[in-house]
């Protein structure tokens, strides 16, 4: 028979694999009497793990949640995956840098040699754009509060800062915005709130690092279907300036001189059909027809614009700018 302390974590081990365990067989698992399974679940009991017993025909046992987080065991898989995850938690911008520092170092620490020199391979570095300012952290706690609430389907009601944080003695000077939230998700950094606007009868995506979070919350409500039923797609749309979920506003067909494989490579949302030597059919959108022609001159290919007429004026416009431009002839006065 094992030892107790080593009999002890591996009763701990099974009962963090599964939800329920009969008690016979965990009995035979650890091959000691159903007796000392008691006995040991008293220990683990003792030791601040809340073990609960059911009933049933065998009777059985459950590791509950509990008021304070009691030691853990991990095998190897779930403590590297735990590594990466903290050691990859400075680029979600949800404010929990300093903390996921301390644990990956006490994760770290309690590694066998051989998982910790994976861990240490692996280096990760955050490079910034510099031409984007660094994203404000959404704190954990404002998560916390709004995925409580979608997941409740609770009425929110938050202040909202669209610009800059207001004066504290202002901070109430606007009624706060009422919604149905649904979803929280992440985008170029930062954290966002898809929710329907109550006051406004749309849907909406906030900026969770300018929420401010009013208690209590409102009642439940009854989820509305997102527009399209897929929140990536929703997002990606509103972000592209389209009013629902999918398309970009502007959306156009050409044919250019230039390869399939070559244009594909720099095509990350849109189509490439190969139509044979070395040209192809490229549908693109954009949020504007100037930005869209402006885009696919990026091909640096000649064009055969197939539609809509949008496109075409828009690559005229382009080409007076551009003349102009080239002939140095100044922009026309705003009177």
């Amino acid at each position: 028979m094992p030892k107790t302390s080593a009999r002890l974590l591996s009763l701990l081990s099974l009962l963090q694999a599964r939800r329920d365990w009969p008690g016979g067989l965990l009995a035979e698992r650890l091959n000691v009497s159903a007796r000392t399974v008691r006995r040991d679940v008293d220990r683990l009991r003792e030791l601040g793990y809340p073990v609960l017993a059911f009933k049933g025909p065998d009777g059985g046992y459950r590791l509950d949640a509990g008021a304070q987080l009691p030691p853990l065991l991990f095998d190897d898989e779930q403590a590297v995956a735990l590594a990466i995850a903290l050691r990859t938690a400075t680029t979600t911008g949800a404010g929990i840098e300093e903390g996921a520092a301390r644990a990956l170092n006490i994760v770290r620490q309690l590694m066998p040699a051989r998982l910790r020199h994976r861990i240490d391979a692996l280096e990760i570095t955050a490079v910034e754009r510099p031409d984007i300012r660094p994203n404000p952290p959404a704190t954990s706690s404002v998560l916390v509060t709004l995925g409580a609430a979608v997941r409740a389907h609770e009425v929110l009601r938050f202040d909202y800062a669209a610009g800059s944080p207001p004066p504290e003695d202002d901070l109430y000077a606007v009624p706060p915005r009422r919604v149905q939230p649904h979803h929280l998700v992440t985008w170029g950094g930062r954290w966002y709130l898809v929710a329907w606007d109550l006051d406004r009868e749309d849907w909406r995506t906030f900026r969770v690092d300018r929420i401010t979070p009013r208690t209590p919350n409102g009642p439940r409500f009854t989820p509305r279907e997102l527009p399209g039923g897929d929140v990536a797609a929703f997002v990606a749309g509103r972000f592209r300036g389209a009013a629902g979920a999918g398309n970009w506003p502007c959306r156009g067909e050409v044919i250019l001189d230039a390869p399939a494989s070559a244009v594909s490579r720099y095509t990350t949302d849109g189509v490439v059909e190969d139509l044979g030597s070395d040209r192809c059919r490229l549908v693109l959108g954009s949020w504007s027809w100037p930005g869209l022609a402006s885009a696919i001159g990026r091909y640096d290919a000649d064009i055969t614009v197939i539609g809509p007429a949008e496109l075409k004026d828009a690559f005229a416009h382009l080409a007076r700018r551009y003349t102009d431009a080239a002939a140095g002839v100044p922009p026309a006065a705003v009177e």
